[in-house]
């Protein structure tokens, strides 16, 4: 089945590989240096903290905040604290466990981690963790984010943002930039060629 929502994946996505949507057990299970809520951290120092469940915008509500032993109690329940990692942010889609496409995403505010000024397609591989290979090869699609070659999110989609045209660059228009819209948060993209 073809699904461009993480909320439409909720519907045939079986429940043994539900974790995969669970980024807390999904880092867990990559070796990361994680914890949920109420866990210190082993070490001070800057994490990434989000939740461990979202269908809406798997970015939204994620930040980076300095934790230690003294104020780890400050992580909301429902969220869990991660190793902030450094490099490029890659999407690769796989269709039944082979890689279609490749696209790096760029910011201009490295602190808003739900939020890029651009996408561009790319010609990078990457080998998925042998934990995620029989889930890629199970659904039809497996979509895998990455920061310098560590994943950190998962899911049953392809991305929707270079479904519909040949363009090489995607650039997000966002309302709060424009103008007060009913269409949501991001008004749509422009889409840019090679060499435009």
């Amino acid at each position: 089945m073809d699904s461009m929502s993480d909320r439409d994946v909720w519907k045939f996505i079986e429940a043994e590989d539900l974790w995969i949507y669970d980024k807390l057990i999904l880092a867990k299970r990559l070796g990361h240096i994680c914890g949920p809520a109420g866990v210190a951290p082993p070490y001070p120092g800057e994490y990434v903290i989000k939740p461990c469940v979202n269908f809406r915008m798997m970015g939204k509500g994620a930040y980076i905040d300095t934790l230690s032993r003294d104020n780890y109690e400050s992580v909301p329940d429902g969220y869990f604290w991660v190793e902030k990692f450094t490099g490029r942010h890659l999407s690769f889609d796989y269709c039944w466990g082979d890689l279609v496409l490749a696209v790096e995403g760029f910011k201009d505010d490295p602190k808003r981690l739900d939020r890029f000024s651009r996408w561009q397609k790319v010609n990078d591989k990457f080998t998925l963790p042998s934990v995620l290979q029989d889930v890629a090869k199970k659904y039809n699609w497996l979509n895998v984010e990455v920061i310098g070659n560590k994943v950190i999110e998962v899911h049953l989609r392809y991305n929707d943002d270079f479904r519909n045209h040949n363009g090489h660059t995607i650039i997000p228009i966002w309302k709060d930039e424009f103008y007060e819209s009913a269409a949501g948060d991001r008004l749509g993209f422009i889409v840019k060629s090679n060499g435009t």
